[in-house]
């Protein structure tokens, strides 16, 4: 369809996307920029868009205050277990509800979806209960398998299941033919039909995992267990005031990262929930 519009107007809507970008973009260009600014230029008025003379001070002091490279680590490894763990239970969970029939299947399925309803500030105390009698509080247990049997999981398995859905029937009767059973239909044809779906999940799913900041300050005590959106709040003075250009400093090593990831697999990300449809 963009082939069919003139280069005038191609030229007008790519001014119109620019203009509508601004809102967007300009809060990550103010943060990445100001963190090598002075304090004092930070909340000049009018604000500066580029720094007068560029430091980079405040990002040895981000490593100088508290273990920021352990608690990198930390949040990157927790992210990853924390996406492969979704993937396989959303996965299998869908397709189960997608193509396998048996009774109380839809029902099941509602009171699955049910969960996306409860909003995890009223299971926080029950959870904390629960993981301090089996010793797993100051631990990165919590982090881990709360995302991946709670309200994230439940929606990959939503977004999974309607994609399933929309595979045609004539695959899995071929697979019967072949002589291939429920498993390794799944496994060797379903699977990885659902790449875009699967990569859409893994985006989400990460990304969620990252900016988890409820959890953590309720299971984590010990800084070099923290994970980044727990450290962001500590970078303060004696007097408990916020040290502005070493928090920006933090945020940016901490988000850059993030809209890389997502830039370089928005397409996929798009193509996952586009092909997941609204059927069943």
């Amino acid at each position: 369809m963009s082939r069919d519009l003139s280069p005038r107007t191609k030229l007008v809507l790519y001014g119109v996307l620019l203009v509508l970008s601004v809102p967007f973009v300009f809060p990550t260009w103010w943060m990445v920029t100001s963190s090598l600014k002075p304090v004092s230029e930070i909340f000049s008025f009018p604000p500066q868009l580029l720094p007068l003379n560029p430091r980079f001070g405040a990002y040895q002091r981000v490593f100088d205050l508290q273990p920021f490279g352990q608690q990198y680590v930390n949040s990157l490894y927790i992210a990853l277990l924390v996406t492969v763990g979704t993937l396989a239970v959303s996965a299998l969970a869908g397709y189960a509800f997608a193509r396998i029939r048996f009774r109380g299947q839809n029902v099941l399925f509602l009171v699955v979806l049910a969960g996306l309803l409860i909003p995890s500030e009223v299971t926080i105390v029950p959870l904390f209960q629960m993981f301090f009698k089996l010793g797993l509080i100051d631990t990165h247990w919590p982090l881990i398998l709360v995302p991946i049997l709670g309200a994230p999981s439940v929606l990959a398995t939503f977004i999974m299941r309607q994609f399933f859905l929309g595979l045609p029937g004539e695959l899995e009767e071929a697979a019967r033919v072949d002589g291939l059973g429920r498993f390794a239909t799944f496994w060797k044809i379903a699977l990885p039909l659902s790449r875009p779906a699967l990569g859409a999940v893994a985006i989400f799913t990460f990304l969620h995992s990252w900016n988890l900041y409820l959890e953590p300050i309720v299971f984590l005590s010990s800084p070099e267990k923290f994970t980044l959106p727990q450290a962001l709040t500590q970078f303060v003075d004696a007097y408990g005031g916020p040290m502005w250009d070493v928090q920006l400093a933090a945020a940016s090593m901490t988000a850059l990262p993030v809209l890389v990831v997502f830039v370089i697999a928005q397409k996929q990300f798009v193509e996952g929930l586009a092909h997941t449809g609204l059927k069943g």
